[in-house]
């Protein structure tokens, strides 16, 4: 189950408010502004600072 584009237009990051987006496996919604990476669970994703992750680079 993916995330629906018409979510993704609207999403944004929590922290920074800027635009995020989907990973290529749909498995989490990335900010490349902050370098956060959220989850994403059954298809919804879950856009909470405590549950993000740092990028790697």
């Amino acid at each position: 189950m993916t995330v629906r584009p018409e979510l993704m237009e609207i999403l944004a990051c929590p922290k920074c408010k800027q635009s995020v987006d989907l990973t290529e496996d749909g498995l989490a919604i990335n900010c490349q502004a902050c370098r956060l990476s959220f989850p994403v669970r059954d298809g919804v994703p879950v856009m909470l600072i405590d549950e993000a992750t740092t990028i790697e680079t």
